[in-house]
């Protein structure tokens, strides 16, 4: 059985520790895009833990743990997270990358940032992880798989024929020194020794994991708002976010996905540059943005404060549309106890009419939030494991929200610890 666990939203909406939960109970599970611009915050008995590259199942000892063909790798980052969570005594994970899977070139993260530098105040806010880059390089194949660092002399003759290219802009758009064959093709044979004892032909391992009918989960990045195709372009990520690439970044059959689990929080956050129509500033903003989450919202890979808002149900509904969600998991429901009153955004007013559509970015620049109030339930439900222990003002937002994006909430988190989840 295959299960995919994807973001309804902007990101940011605490998929970690559901996909830790999912995880636990898994065979396998895969990542299937992106890379370590974003993270996932995990707490469990092991301590608390910020993935950016490994999957969640790491933490599993019986669950196989895969860096699917879709991912944008990079091995540094990946071996330097690996030795952390292995300092802190996590058994050695059944771990493997695929051959097919691309990396992150020492070049990449250079353009990035001088690409924002170059944008200056039109910049998209990126993490300067080198993303955007290697996915512009992988779709104009110009990109290397894990399998060619294995080729010297392949390796070699490719990277000769990417520098004269790469060269140019950076000479002659960026202004800054060419870069050298000799020394960006030692690099990567450094990188190929520290990801050799990973490597495999993962596109066996799944199949067979298909066949046999295993608990496959796919874990991915961000969320249906920042997908290139579907999200607020051109402020997205540069792979697809949505539970329908899993096939092709896991490489399991198009039919095999029987489960889409959206994850959305009980009010929104996001990092980045693009429009946010139900966002709050000030000490309303701050005063959520610290109580959010274990320690404050605030970007698990940068650092940087997010942007702040109340649910946007618009948003949300459609995220979870074109996710194809067969379920919802609503996060930080314990955040808001603390409000007298809880806002949420059920439509848009864009030039006058309101809709309940979400619109293509140029129309959402334009969009003004209309507001529903509902009364706060003003008590700590941490703890509770129970929904029908649930205040009754809690269980009225739990069941407006569900009402309004269409899809049933199955889990209810009211903590950042694993345990603290209600399945309802």
């Amino acid at each position: 059985m295959v299960k995919a666990i994807v973001g309804a939203n902007w990101g940011d909406e605490g998929k970690g520790k559901i996909t830790d939960m999912l995880a636990s109970d898994s065979d396998m599970v895969v990542r299937f895009q992106g890379g370590a611009n974003a993270g996932h915050t995990i707490i469990n008995e092991y301590g608390k833990f910020a993935l950016h590259q490994l999957p969640s199942g790491i933490f599993s000892a019986n669950t196989v743990n895969i860096i699917g063909h879709g991912v944008a790798l990079d091995i540094h980052k990946f071996i330097d997270e690996l030795n952390t969570v292995l300092e802190r005594n996590v058994p050695a994970p059944r771990l493997y990358v695929s051959e097919r899977t691309q990396v992150i070139m020492p070049y990449h993260p250079l353009f990035d940032t001088l690409e924002e530098r170059r944008l200056s105040d039109r910049s998209f806010g990126s993490t300067k992880s080198g993303i955007a880059p290697f996915y512009s390089d992988k779709y104009a194949k110009i990109g290397f798989q894990v399998a060619e660092l294995f080729d010297d002399d392949l390796l070699r003759s490719r990277l000769a024929n990417v520098l004269t290219i790469k060269n140019v802009l950076l000479e002659h758009l960026y202004h800054v020194e060419p870069l050298k064959l000799d020394d960006v093709y030692a690099e990567m044979i450094v990188q190929r020794g520290l990801i050799r004892p990973y490597v495999a032909d993962v596109s066996n391992l799944i199949r067979e994991a298909v066949r046999a009918n295993k608990k496959i989960l796919l874990e991915g990045q961000l969320g249906s708002l920042k997908d290139p195709d579907h999200g607020i372009y051109p402020f997205t990520t540069s792979s697809s976010t949505l539970a329908g690439f899993g096939t092709i970044g896991a490489g399991v059959p198009a039919n095999s996905i029987q489960e889409v689990i959206c994850v959305t929080k009980a009010y929104s956050s996001a990092v980045g540059a693009g429009a946010f129509v139900s966002e709050i500033f000030g000490e309303e903003a701050n005063e959520l943005r610290n109580r959010g989450g274990d320690a404050g919202e605030y970007g698990a890979t940068t650092g940087r404060p997010r942007r702040m808002g109340w649910f946007d149900c618009v948003a949300a509904r459609y995220g979870c549309a074109v996710q194809g969600a067969t379920e919802a998991a609503l996060t930080a429901l314990d955040v808001l106890g603390y409000l007298d009153t809880i806002k949420l955004c059920v439509g848009y007013e864009i030039d006058g009419v309101v809709t309940r559509d979400f619109p293509v970015t140029p129309r959402l620049n334009r969009a003004k939030p209309v507001w529903r109030e509902m009364k706060g339930w003003k008590c700590d439900i941490r703890g509770i494991r129970r929904y029908a222990d649930l205040p009754a003002e809690a269980k009225a937002y739990v069941e407006f929200i569900e009402s309004e994006i269409g899809v049933p909430i199955r889990k209810i988190s009211n903590g950042p610890r694993r345990e603290e989840i209600i399945l309802r």
